[in-house]
């Protein structure tokens, strides 16, 4: 069966490494969905998605409600030529991951019937993937289209601070007040935490997994535009992720 997992946090706290990293010990072909408006997953992973000529969602969206979608797919329904044009136009696919992102570019009108579409497509494209990694900015706001409503598991990255601790109940209020259903919501811990500090987590309404160590190569990697997939094995990084997701019962490679 597919496993559904979204990873939410404050800006800056290291989710989307987090989802980078879990997506190579995951090594079962991820499907990855960037929905955080900052749009660097791709990035992390060493794809340039403009250059490969790949679209957002939203704009695709954007292009079908202005009417700007390619000719031969006039006689085509909204479902089936919005399904077409994800698959042709925002999927990227690669030999150990696919990626498609949502984006940013919306415009005044309704998207009403245009979403509702998108509900059902996005779990039918997640379905054919044993993974499906959802990278998601500090709150669920973002998935209030509902591309995925039943999840497995939501990870929350925190920083030390007391926002991001508020961070964890608005996830859960969010989760159900859009109708995200989740079975298990995991607390880590950036490389920011104390240990005093990080002890603290331990008696959150919530399951404490562990903490993302400080990894120097991290700041080589993203600034050189290198993939994360090729850290090196002694990455501090890369070992805590593999340790958290064996704690949460993750087949890890």
């Amino acid at each position: 069966m597919s496993k559904k997992i979204i990873c939410t946090g404050r800006g800056g706290t290291g989710k989307t490494t987090f989802v980078a990293l879990a997506a190579k010990y995951l090594d079962f072909h991820p499907l990855l969905i960037d929905a955080d408006s900052d749009q660097n997953l791709a990035d992390m992973l060493g794809v340039d998605l403009q250059k490969e000529g790949i679209r957002t969602i939203s704009e695709v969206l954007f292009d079908i409600q202005k009417g700007k979608t390619f000719k031969e797919l006039s006689t085509l329904s909204l479902p089936d030529k919005i399904e077409y044009l994800l698959n042709t136009s925002c999927l990227y696919e690669s030999e150990r991951f696919d990626i498609i992102s949502v984006g940013v570019k919306w415009t005044k009108g309704c998207y009403c019937m245009p979403n509702n579409v998108l509900r059902n497509i996005i779990p039918k494209l997640s379905d054919g993937y044993e993974y499906t990694i959802v990278d998601s900015p500090g709150g669920l706001e973002h998935l209030n289209r509902r591309i995925i409503s039943e999840v497995d598991d939501i990870f929350v990255i925190l920083d030390p601070s007391k926002k991001a601790l508020n961070n964890v109940e608005r996830v859960r209020r969010i989760a159900s007040e859009i109708g995200i259903y989740f079975n298990n919501l995991y607390l880590i811990a950036n490389h920011r935490f104390k240990k005093d500090l990080e002890k603290s987590l331990q008696n959150i309404n919530g399951n404490y997994l562990g903490k993302i160590e400080y990894d120097p190569y991290l700041e080589d990697y993203s600034w050189s535009g290198k993939s994360l997939f090729e850290l090196p094995p002694d990455s501090p990084a890369l070992s805590s992720i593999r340790k958290i997701l064996i704690k949460a019962g993750y087949k890890v490679r």
